[in-house]
Parts: structure tokens; sequence; C-alpha cells
């Protein structure tokens, strides 16, 4: 039941794992595609340094919707469905960093 649990936070890692590796970042990619392993290790450091790496891909998500939209206004291009999916990809990952609160997780996790 943790698998389905942690999806959200599998889901949203590999996600900005295929973001860096269209941006052409393959060590970051590479990086994204290592960190839902930390999930096998029930230590409370990964919950924190997971929790970070997923705010810091949403800010990531954040930036590169602004930057797409100043591209697409640029050349006049309609940029509202970028902003819906970007944005609700950038919802998710944010959301998914709460999920180490649930009440199993914590215990799988010894949290405190």
């Amino acid at each position: 039941m943790n698998f389905i649990r942690l999806l959200p936070v599998m889901i949203s890692l590999l996600l900005l794992s295929a973001h860096f590796s269209r941006a052409g970042i393959p060590i970051f990619s590479l990086l994204f595609l290592i960190f839902p392993f930390f999930l096998l290790i029930k230590k409370q450091w990964i919950v924190k340094f997971l929790r970070v790496i997923l705010i810091i891909g949403t800010l990531e998500w954040i930036r590169t919707l602004f930057y797409y939209v100043s591209q697409r206004q640029e050349q006049g291009e309609p940029y509202f469905r970028l902003v819906i999916i970007i944005g609700v990809v950038a919802l998710f990952t944010g959301l998914s960093s709460l999920i180490f609160r649930n009440k199993r997780l914590k215990e799988f996790y010894n949290i405190q």
C-alpha cells in the first residue's frame, strides 16, 4: 500500500526527469531517475531531502511556465493551454511533497 501512497512522488520525479532530458540536461535527468529509489531507504532525512527536491522541482516548473509563456507572447502564439498543463504539473509536484504527512508513511519513515 505504501507504493500506491508514494506514486505521486515517483510520478513527479519522473516527470522532472523527462523535463530535464528534453531540456538537454542529462545529469539532472539521470539524478531525477535515481531519486525514486531513495524512497526505499527508511530514514527521516530521505523524506526531508525529497520534500526539498519536490519543492525545487515545483519552482522549476513555475520558471519553465514563465519562460514558455514569454516565448509564446513574443511570437504572438496562444499560451492558455500551456499555462493549464504546466500549472497542473507544478501543482501536482508541489502537492506530492505533502504525501509524507500521511500517518502510515510517517510510521514507515519513522517521522516524529
